[in-house]
This record gives C-alpha cells, sequence and structure tokens, in this order.
C-alpha cells in the first residue's frame, strides 16, 4: 500500500513539474556523479545567486521524488501522508498559477539502483550538466552488475542534456574523460591536476592559531587567476566543487569574480568535511553524511595533511552498499589508516575489516577500539581525546555517526545547525 501511494504521489508531482518547466522555461543545472554532488550543487547556487535567481535542492533531495520537490519548492513530507497530499494540492496551484519563479534551477540528481536516471532523464531537459566524479568503487554498486552499470547509469544523465547544452565535467577522473568521445555537446573541464578550462592550483588549509580553519586556492580561468578562501572546511571536494561552480557561471555569463566571491562567502554543507570545534580544544572533521571507498580515502588523506595537531583520529564506520567489494575495500581503507591515523575507533560490523587491517599493516593493538553502534563510541571518545587533537568521523548514513559528532563538539547546543540528520524524521520522538 506504502508502494503504491508513493507511485501516486510521485507521478502527480512529476506531471506538476513538468507543467511548470513548460511555463516558466528555466535554465537547468543537473549535476551527476558518485562523489560530491552535493558540495558542487552548493557551491553551483553560491557562485550565482547573487546574479540570477536561482533555486536549488534542500539537502540531498535528488531522488526521483526530491528533483520534483525542488521545482516545485515544496517541501519534503517524509512518512506524513498528509503532507504528501497536501504537496500535491499545493504542487497543482504551483503548476498552474505561478507568476515569478526562478530562472535557475540547480539540480542534483541521485542515483541508487538501475533505471533512476533513465527515468528522470525521461522529462528532464537540462541545459548543463555537470558530472563530478566516477570512481572505480561507487557508493550502491551493489545493486548493479558491477561498478560499471554502475558508472553508466550516473552518465546516462548525458540523453537529458540539450543539443545545444553544455557538459562540465571533472577533466582529471578517467572515467569520465573516457567518455567524451560519445559527447556530441559542447564540453568544458574542470580540474585540479590536468589542464582545463577552470584549473584549481596552489590548495593548502589556513590556519588559526595552530588549528585548521578552513582552505585557499586560487580558480585559473586563461591568463586570469581568482583566489579563493572557504571557512569551515577542509579537503579536495572544495576544491574541485568550487572548479566547478566556477565554470557552470561562466556558462550562465555570470562574472567572474562575482562567482568567486560567492564562493567565498558559502556556508560549507554540514556532514561534509566541515571543520568544528571540539572538546578540550580538538578539531573535528565531520564527514558523516555518507561513505563510499574514494571519499573516505580522500577524508584520509585531509587528516594526514594537517600540520600543528598532536594526534591524528580516525573514526570509521561501517562503508555499506558495496556488495562483492565491500571486505576488500573496508581492508584497503584500514591499510591507509595505518598509514594516517595514530589512534582508530570503527564501528560496525563491516569496519572491522578496517581495524583487522590496520592492525596487520602495523597499527598497534592498544590504539585500536570497536564498537558496534555510534553512541558509545562517542561517549569513549571523550575520554580519549586530549587537547589538540584532529578527529576524522565518516560513516554511511545508517551508522549515525553524528551521533559521536556531537558527543565530542564544543558547541552541543548547536547541534541542529550544524550537524546532518537532525530532523524529527531522523530522530522520532
Amino acid at each position: 500500500m506504502k508502494q503504491l501511494f508513493k507511485r501516486i504521489v510521485v507521478s502527480i508531482l512529476t506531471t506538476e513539474s513538468k507543467i511548470v518547466l513548460r511555463r516558466h522555461k528555466p535554465t537547468i543545472v543537473a549535476i551527476t556523479g558518485s562523489v560530491g554532488k552535493t558540495s558542487t550543487k552548493d557551491a553551483i547556487y553560491a557562485a550565482i545567486k547573487d546574479s540570477v535567481p536561482a533555486r536549488k535542492n534542500q539537502k540531498s533531495f535528488n531522488s526521483e521524488i526530491g528533483v520534483p520537490l525542488t521545482i516545485l519548492g515544496l517541501q519534503n513530507g517524509w512518512s506524513n501522508p498528509f503532507v504528501w497530499l497536501t504537496n500535491c494540492l499545493r504542487g497543482l496551484g504551483i503548476a498552474l498559477f505561478t507568476r515569478t519563479y526562478p530562472k535557475v534551477l540547480v539540480l542534483e540528481t541521485g542515483v541508487d539502483q538501475p533505471g533512476d536516471m533513465a527515468a528522470l532523464a525521461q522529462w528532464l531537459s537540462v541545459d548543463v550538466m555537470v558530472v563530478t566524479r566516477l570512481p572505480e568503487v561507487p557508493v550502491h554498486v551493489e545493486f548493479f552488475v558491477d561498478p560499471e552499470a554502475m558508472r553508466n547509469e550516473e552518465f546516462s544523465l548525458i540523453h537529458a542534456l540539450k543539443p545545444d547544452g553544455v557538459l562540465v565535467y571533472n577533466a582529471d577522473d578517467v572515467f569520465i574523460t573516457n567518455r567524451l568521445t560519445e559527447v556530441l555537446q559542447r564540453t568544458r573541464g574542470f580540474s585540479r591536476m590536468l589542464p582545463a578550462n577552470v584549473h584549481a592550483a596552489k590548495d593548502e588549509v589556513v590556519y588559526k592559531d595552530d588549528m585548521p580553519s578552513g582552505i585557499k586556492f586560487a580558480l585559473q580561468v586563461g591568463d586570469e587567476s581568482y583566489p579563493v578562501t572557504i571557512t569551515g572546511t577542509t579537503g579536495l571536494q572544495s576544491v574541485y566543487a568550487s572548479a566547478a561552480a566556477l565554470a557552470v557561471a561562466l556558462e550562465l555569463e555570470v562574472r567572474a569574480q562575482t562567482a568567486v566571491s560567492g564562493l567565498s562567502a558559502q556556508t560549507p554543507p554540514a556532514g561534509r568535511m566541515r571543520l568544528l570545534k571540539g572538546l578540550k580544544s580538538s578539531i573535528i572533521i565531520d564527514d558523516t553524511y555518507n561513505a563510499s571507498p574514494v571519499a573516505v580515502e580522500a577524508a584520509l588523506e585531509s587528516l594526514q595533511e594537517l600540520k600543528y595537531v598532536k594526534r591524528r583520529i580516525a573514526v570509521l564506520g561501517d562503508m555499506l552498499e558495496l556488495g562483492r567489494f565491500s571486505a576488500e575495500e573496508h581492508r584497503r581503507v584500514g591499510e591507509q589508516v595505518a598509514k594516517t591515523a595514530d589512534i582508530l575507533l570503527t564501528v560496525g560490523p563491516r569496519a572491522r575489516g578496517i581495524a583487522e587491517a590496520a592492525l596487520a599493516h602495523g597499527m598497534d593493538e592498544s590504539v585500536i577500539f570497536q564498537y558496534e553502534k555510534s553512541d558509545r563510541a562517542g561517549r569513549e571518545l571523550q575520554t580519549l581525546l586530549k587537547t589538540g587533537d584532529a578527529v576524522l568521523v565518516k560513516a554511511s548514513q545508517s551508522i549515525r555517526a553524528e551521533k559521536i559528532v556531537k558527543e565530542i563538539m564544543a558547541e552541543p547546543e548547536r547541534a541542529v545547525e550544524l550537524l546532518v540528520r537532525q530532523d524529527t524524521a531522523w530522530n522520532p520522538s
């Protein structure tokens, strides 16, 4: 019954969305990829919002129902059928009677299983397609025949790109560049390592009182170079997201200086390499939104690169939906942890593989701690913390690793503002 109700609601909201798009004809920027979509979506919005009326997905609502909700400007009803019925009625009014509408929609699109992107591409017509990264082992891969099938699904958004549209792509990703021969539309690349239309360079962590406070880098377009400093985050995801955002902004005829000013002023999304003050003058890298092998590896590299910190503590939970790749990928992360962290805490049964591999590659057993639940891990981490520690916390959504962050953050009263999954849908009373 619930599935039938959901299908009916999706059908109604999608039909209403089609009407809205047909009436108002906004420019559509759609983002795909297995890593970095939300950071890129937020960066694009930050780069263009002062120049053109724009709307973006709230949080990571990128599903078959999240995209129509964004187009209609409605809130997620979660499990409340009355909210969904109200949404359908309000959506009809918006579809038929609204006079004003954003000029640009910035839409994050997601893939959980085969056919998701194809279904979206049937009715969504895209002006600018952004592809962030297609890693070797993507998240959700367990629902596909193999990683290549998953990458094909992500990239199939290309079928929704208008003939006169433009593909903005990560020029450092070989899985993406190998597909460019099948793209008939214009292309614009962004990169950090290889030459591209927008090239990020000179990235480094910014410090305040010997603790990381943000990241700075330069975005190069031809002979011009634009400095960007983003406070409250670290890691290369912000660098790549900003490079993609500038490429999109230029396509939308936004001045480069205006775009980079917006990028420097943005607030990083919660749970995505967010820097938070911790207890005992520690620093937390909160990357708790979700976890995939390539994202965990990148987060560990960011932890390793920090200067001035006393100890590096990695708190890692299960990486889910990896199918037959799960055991191997958890072991590979454990090998990296042994070279990166001084202390390791794992949460969940699959993450035991991280601990076992870290031990096998030289990490001392006395600094490895294993837990089943995030609640206990957070409480015991409080006692382990020392002044000047840097703590990376990352896991798949269902591990609820944000509970660990809440236990060790200096301002737990700001959890609703700073952490992911703080609404009633995740925390029913």
